[in-house]
Protein backbone atom coordinates (compact mmCIF):
# COMPACT_ATOMS: atom_id res chain seq x y z
CA UNK A 1 0.00 0.00 0.00
CA UNK A 2 1.29 3.40 -0.97
CA UNK A 3 2.59 6.02 1.90
CA UNK A 4 0.10 8.62 2.24
CA UNK A 5 1.32 12.01 1.16
CA UNK A 6 3.66 10.27 -1.10
CA UNK A 7 1.98 11.24 -4.44
CA UNK A 8 3.10 14.94 -5.05
CA UNK A 9 6.93 14.06 -3.47
CA UNK A 10 6.34 10.85 -6.13
CA UNK A 11 5.17 13.81 -9.31
CA UNK A 12 7.68 16.24 -8.40
CA UNK A 13 10.81 13.63 -7.91
CA UNK A 14 9.71 12.21 -11.80
CA UNK A 15 9.28 16.00 -13.14
CA UNK A 16 12.76 16.95 -12.14
CA UNK A 17 14.19 13.63 -13.30
CA UNK A 18 12.44 14.75 -16.78
CA UNK A 19 14.04 18.04 -16.77
CA UNK A 20 17.46 16.22 -15.53
CA UNK A 21 17.14 13.78 -18.62
CA UNK A 22 15.92 16.21 -20.87
CA UNK A 23 19.28 18.07 -20.36
CA UNK A 24 21.46 15.06 -19.88
CA UNK A 25 19.64 13.16 -23.39
CA UNK A 26 17.71 15.77 -25.56
CA UNK A 27 14.07 15.31 -25.59
CA UNK A 28 14.53 12.77 -28.56
CA UNK A 29 16.43 10.26 -26.63
CA UNK A 30 14.73 11.05 -22.82
CA UNK A 31 12.98 7.84 -22.44
CA UNK A 32 10.84 6.34 -19.79
CA UNK A 33 13.77 4.13 -18.08
CA UNK A 34 16.10 7.22 -18.22
CA UNK A 35 13.62 9.51 -16.48
CA UNK A 36 12.77 6.21 -14.34
CA UNK A 37 16.48 5.37 -14.17
CA UNK A 38 17.55 9.35 -12.75
CA UNK A 39 14.74 9.24 -10.35
CA UNK A 40 16.00 5.74 -8.94
CA UNK A 41 12.35 4.33 -9.62
CA UNK A 42 10.92 1.55 -11.68
CA UNK A 43 9.44 2.61 -15.32
CA UNK A 44 6.40 1.82 -13.22
CA UNK A 45 5.53 4.39 -11.41
CA UNK A 46 5.90 6.63 -14.08
CA UNK A 47 2.85 5.17 -15.51
CA UNK A 48 1.11 5.32 -12.31
CA UNK A 49 1.37 8.66 -11.75
CA UNK A 50 1.59 9.71 -15.21
CA UNK A 51 -0.48 7.42 -17.19
CA UNK A 52 3.10 7.79 -19.89
CA UNK A 53 5.80 9.80 -20.75
CA UNK A 54 3.26 12.19 -22.70
CA UNK A 55 1.40 12.69 -20.05
CA UNK A 56 4.71 13.25 -17.92
CA UNK A 57 5.67 15.84 -20.53
CA UNK A 58 2.85 17.52 -20.19
CA UNK A 59 3.00 18.03 -16.85
CA UNK A 60 6.84 19.22 -16.63
CA UNK A 61 6.34 21.66 -19.12
CA UNK A 62 2.79 22.66 -17.04
CA UNK A 63 5.53 22.28 -13.79
CA UNK A 64 8.05 25.14 -15.58
CA UNK A 65 4.98 27.21 -16.78
CA UNK A 66 3.56 27.48 -12.94
CA UNK A 67 7.15 28.24 -12.14
CA UNK A 68 7.74 30.86 -14.19
CA UNK A 69 4.51 32.41 -13.48
CA UNK A 70 5.09 32.68 -10.14
CA UNK A 71 8.24 34.04 -10.57
CA UNK A 72 5.91 36.70 -12.59
CA UNK A 73 3.11 36.89 -10.21
CA UNK A 74 5.90 37.38 -7.00
CA UNK A 75 7.69 40.44 -9.34
CA UNK A 76 4.58 41.92 -10.21
CA UNK A 77 3.20 42.17 -7.16
CA UNK A 78 6.41 44.51 -6.16
CA UNK A 79 6.18 46.37 -9.05
CA UNK A 80 4.90 49.89 -8.36
CA UNK A 81 4.59 51.47 -12.01
CA UNK A 82 3.84 50.23 -15.72
CA UNK A 83 7.91 50.25 -16.44
CA UNK A 84 8.33 48.63 -13.31
CA UNK A 85 5.93 45.80 -14.16
CA UNK A 86 7.64 45.11 -17.58
CA UNK A 87 11.13 45.42 -16.39
CA UNK A 88 9.33 42.23 -13.99
CA UNK A 89 8.23 40.62 -17.12
CA UNK A 90 11.86 40.46 -18.09
CA UNK A 91 13.14 39.85 -15.04
CA UNK A 92 11.60 36.50 -14.72
CA UNK A 93 12.24 35.36 -17.91
CA UNK A 94 16.15 35.95 -17.71
CA UNK A 95 15.95 35.13 -14.06
CA UNK A 96 18.88 32.68 -12.98
CA UNK A 97 16.78 29.77 -12.79
CA UNK A 98 15.78 29.59 -16.45
CA UNK A 99 19.39 29.58 -17.84
CA UNK A 100 20.13 26.28 -16.24
CA UNK A 101 21.69 24.20 -18.75
CA UNK A 102 18.77 21.61 -17.62
CA UNK A 103 16.08 23.72 -17.89
CA UNK A 104 17.11 25.42 -21.16
CA UNK A 105 17.13 21.77 -22.33
CA UNK A 106 13.88 21.13 -21.46
CA UNK A 107 12.59 24.26 -22.88
CA UNK A 108 14.26 23.55 -26.02
CA UNK A 109 12.71 20.75 -26.51
CA UNK A 110 9.01 21.66 -25.54
CA UNK A 111 9.12 24.69 -28.07
CA UNK A 112 10.33 22.03 -30.68
CA UNK A 113 7.74 19.45 -30.01
CA UNK A 114 4.57 21.99 -29.09
CA UNK A 115 3.81 21.73 -32.95
CA UNK A 116 3.42 18.23 -32.94
CA UNK A 117 1.65 17.52 -30.07
CA UNK A 118 -1.44 19.01 -28.95
CA UNK A 119 -0.90 19.02 -25.28
CA UNK A 120 2.44 20.63 -25.38
CA UNK A 121 0.86 23.40 -28.01
CA UNK A 122 -1.64 24.34 -25.86
CA UNK A 123 0.16 25.41 -22.88
CA UNK A 124 2.55 27.23 -25.60
CA UNK A 125 -0.71 29.27 -26.09
CA UNK A 126 -1.36 29.88 -23.20
CA UNK A 127 2.30 31.19 -22.31
CA UNK A 128 1.98 33.30 -25.53
CA UNK A 129 -1.17 34.54 -24.87
CA UNK A 130 -0.08 35.14 -20.70
CA UNK A 131 3.17 37.02 -21.99
CA UNK A 132 1.63 39.40 -24.54
CA UNK A 133 -1.11 40.46 -21.90
CA UNK A 134 0.94 41.10 -19.12
CA UNK A 135 2.98 43.38 -21.44
CA UNK A 136 -0.19 44.47 -23.10
CA UNK A 137 -1.41 45.60 -19.70
CA UNK A 138 1.39 47.67 -18.67
CA UNK A 139 2.58 49.42 -22.22
CA UNK A 140 -1.21 50.68 -22.62
CA UNK A 141 -0.35 52.71 -19.54
CA UNK A 142 2.52 54.29 -21.05
CA UNK A 143 1.26 54.46 -24.93
CA UNK A 144 -1.41 54.66 -27.44
CA UNK A 145 -3.58 51.69 -28.27
CA UNK A 146 -1.85 50.36 -31.36
CA UNK A 147 1.44 51.32 -30.51
CA UNK A 148 1.54 49.59 -27.19
CA UNK A 149 0.18 46.42 -29.35
CA UNK A 150 3.34 46.77 -31.56
CA UNK A 151 5.38 46.56 -28.39
CA UNK A 152 4.47 44.66 -27.08
CA UNK A 153 4.86 42.25 -29.34
CA UNK A 154 8.26 43.43 -30.32
CA UNK A 155 9.04 42.96 -26.76
CA UNK A 156 7.45 39.34 -26.82
CA UNK A 157 9.82 38.62 -29.85
CA UNK A 158 12.61 39.97 -28.16
CA UNK A 159 12.28 37.60 -24.90
CA UNK A 160 12.15 34.82 -26.87
CA UNK A 161 14.57 35.57 -29.26
CA UNK A 162 16.96 36.80 -26.92
CA UNK A 163 16.04 33.63 -24.84
CA UNK A 164 16.83 31.11 -28.02
CA UNK A 165 20.13 33.13 -28.84
CA UNK A 166 21.50 31.52 -25.19
CA UNK A 167 19.95 28.31 -25.92
CA UNK A 168 21.15 27.11 -29.63
CA UNK A 169 24.74 29.59 -28.97
CA UNK A 170 25.55 30.32 -25.48
CA UNK A 171 26.48 33.76 -26.74
CA UNK A 172 24.29 35.56 -24.26
CA UNK A 173 23.65 35.02 -20.41
CA UNK A 174 20.26 36.43 -18.58
CA UNK A 175 22.12 40.18 -17.54
CA UNK A 176 23.07 40.98 -20.99
CA UNK A 177 19.69 39.34 -22.57
CA UNK A 178 17.61 41.73 -19.79
CA UNK A 179 19.74 44.59 -20.76
CA UNK A 180 18.82 43.99 -24.58
CA UNK A 181 15.32 43.41 -23.75
CA UNK A 182 15.38 46.46 -22.14
CA UNK A 183 17.00 48.60 -24.02
CA UNK A 184 14.65 48.07 -26.72
CA UNK A 185 11.89 48.94 -24.44
CA UNK A 186 13.32 52.14 -23.33
CA UNK A 187 13.81 53.05 -27.05
CA UNK A 188 10.18 52.42 -27.48
CA UNK A 189 9.37 54.04 -24.92
CA UNK A 190 11.40 57.38 -25.43
CA UNK A 191 10.52 57.10 -29.55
Amino acid sequence: MPKVGMEPIRRRQLIDATIASMGEHGLADTTVQTISRGAGVSPGIIHHYFGGKDELLTATMRSMLQQLRDDATQRLATADSPRARLEAIVDCNFAPGQFEPRVVAAWLGFWAQAPHNPALSRLQRINARRLHSNLLHALRALLPPERAERVAVGLAAMIDGLWLRFALTGAIDGSAARAVALGYLDSELSA
